[in-house]
C-alpha cells in the first residue's frame, strides 16, 4: 500500500500487486493498461439426474462430454453467414447433442448457433477470462 500511494496509483488489486517489494521502479507507466480478469468456473458437476422440487427425476445428463469436437466452456468465434442472425459472435459456449450450441449475446440471454459456424479460439480449461 505504501508503494502504491508513493506512486499515486489507483486502489486496485493489480496496482497493489505491481508495487510489491524492492523491485518496484520509481515510476510505473500504467496508461492504457487493463487487467485480465480470471474467474474459476470448474469443469462440470457430478449430478447425473436433475430433479424437480419434490425430488422426482426430470432430466438426465448425456454420457458424452463433447459434441462435434466442442465441449461446454470452449471459447469460440462464430461467423454466421446467412439468416436473420448473420454476423460475428464470440464467447463461451454451452454444447448440445443436437449440434446447436448456446452462446451469450448482448441484449439477449443467449442464442443458438449451429456447430458449423463455430471455430475454437481456446479449449475449456475451467476458467473464464475477461479484459
Amino acid at each position: 500500500k505504501f508503494n502504491r500511494i508513493q506512486r499515486s496509483l489507483s486502489k486496485t488489486h493489480w496496482a497493489d500487486a505491481a508495487c510489491v517489494g524492492l523491485s518496484t521502479p520509481e515510476t510505473l507507466k500504467t496508461d492504457g493498461i487493463e487487467s485480465l480478469q480470471i474467474r474459476a468456473m470448474g469443469f462440470c458437476t457430478r449430478q447425473m439426474c436433475r430433479t424437480d422440487k419434490y425430488g422426482f427425476p426430470i432430466a438426465h445428463k448425456t454420457r458424452e462430454k463433447s459434441f462435434f469436437g466442442f465441449q461446454t466452456g470452449d471459447m469460440v468465434k462464430a461467423v454466421v453467414t446467412k439468416g436473420k442472425n448473420a454476423g460475428t459472435y464470440s464467447g463461451r459456449i454451452t454444447v448440445r447433442a443436437s449440434g446447436y450450441f448456446q452462446i451469450p449475446v448482448e441484449g439477449r440471454t443467449s442464442m443458438k448457433l449451429s456447430h458449423k459456424y463455430c471455430k475454437v479460439i481456446q479449449k475449456a480449461d475451467g476458467y473464464r477470462y475477461a479484459v
